[in-house]
């Protein structure tokens, strides 16, 4: 299923990270890991925020894919499914 993964960086622990190295180590690998469709990076309410679009095999895999930020980085991380253009084409279809 298509997701959008949105991790938020609080600015002490993206300042570290930044400086160690650590946080782009860990945004190379979630970036290795699910092979995104889309991945956008900017700031939401004051802290770093970024955004990953990509297809989750499977709902055993989420802890993979969240843990390296929230260990890494101590962020907040959220899982949304997602449709892109296709899909919503298709689903709207099946109301019919």
């Amino acid at each position: 299923m298509r997701m959008m993964m949105r991790a938020k960086i609080p600015v002490e622990a993206g300042n570290v990270g930044l400086s160690e190295g650590t946080l782009p180590a860990t945004l190379q690998q979630v970036m290795k890991l699910v092979e995104p469709e889309a991945v956008y990076v900017g700031t939401d309410g004051g802290v770093r925020c970024v955004q990953v679009f990509f297809d989750l095999k499977d709902a055993s895999d989420i802890p993979v894919v969240t843990e390296p930020f929230m260990q890494n980085a101590n962020a907040s991380v959220e899982l949304l499914p997602v449709m892109n253009q296709d899909d919503l084409r298709a689903g709207m279809a099946k109301l019919d």
